[in-house]
């Protein structure tokens, strides 16, 4: 008896290390190995994709696949709070994701659209003043060459409208850009290939692929766009309080757009009218 008690003492602890010794297996060496730069499982991507999306960044599908969504998504929460910039997946980055807060607007109260040149960040904002985030990448400051002249690439900080857009491809001496959404001269919010995570672009505002399309419907002609650095930021409340204004300032880009022109042909009614759109230098 007192044999088969003791086997029993010692048995009975054993088997309760093995057991807490499987766990530690299971749950604590994926988060130590990830510490160390392995590969991330599917349900740590999943969790990461979660409460970034959460946070309003905008990560494409929730499904625990690291794809060109989950990087861009982390990306923008690096940008945004200040952390180095390298798109991967660490246990770190997990821990600042768990415990950081969403992104503010600089202005709420309406629907608009906010570019944070400091940040390289792009963000649809709703009336209530949620959020969605993308990295973006604009004018990196060089020199460039614009219809035979040296041009700066310069993305213009101020308040603007998309008064004019395309959709798919559109090709220009530059280069060609994925669903633009024009808000000064050349200057377009569009979709691209290429969007690191430094300034990089002739004075457009780059956003990734996978959303392009989906921000081209969120921004249809007259959407306001709020261009703004550290040093410069203008509202545009007074559009919004008084919408006469904002037409206004819609009409008079319409008029860069398009010009009338009044042809030697006429008709029965008169003078033929033909409507053309001036050239532009799309600025990638």
């Amino acid at each position: 008896m007192l044999t088969g008690n003791r086997d029993r003492l010692i048995f009975l602890p054993t088997a309760r290390m093995k057991f807490l010794a499987t766990i530690c297996l299971v749950f604590i060496l994926p988060v130590i190995a990830l510490g160390q730069g392995a590969n991330p499982t599917r349900a740590q991507i999943r969790d990461a994709e979660q409460h970034l999306s959460g946070l309003g960044f905008w990560t494409g599908h929730i499904d625990g696949v690291w794809d060109p969504g989950s990087r861009s998504a982390l990306v923008a929460f690096q940008k945004w709070h200040g952390r180095e910039v390298t798109g991967q997946l660490t246990i770190d980055e997990l821990d600042a994701i768990q415990n950081s807060a969403a992104p503010q607007a600089r202005e709420i109260g309406y629907e608009h659209v906010e570019v944070d040149v400091d940040r390289q960040v792009l963000m649809l904002v709703s009336e209530d003043g949620s959020v969605r985030v993308l990295s973006t990448s604009t004018g990196n400051g060089k020199t460039f060459m614009d219809e035979g002249q040296e041009s700066i690439s310069y993305t213009p900080r101020g308040r603007f409208l998309v008064y004019d857009k395309n959709f798919g491809w559109e090709s220009g001496p530059l280069g060609r850009v994925y669903y633009p959404n024009y808000i000064s001269g050349g200057v377009a919010i569009h979709g691209s290939r290429n969007v690191p995570n430094e300034p990089a672009s002739h004075g457009c505002i780059r956003i990734p692929m996978f959303a392009a399309r989906e921000v081209s419907k969120a921004l249809k002609v007259g959407t306001i766009v709020l261009v703004y650095d550290r040093l410069s930021f203008v509202s545009a409340k007074d559009w919004v309080k008084n919408p006469k204004l904002k037409e206004a300032a819609l009409t008079s880009l319409g008029a860069e757009v398009d010009e009338e022109i009044v042809s030697p042909a006429k008709t029965k009614s008169g003078p033929q009218i033909i409507r053309r759109v001036r050239p532009r230098v799309v600025r990638l």
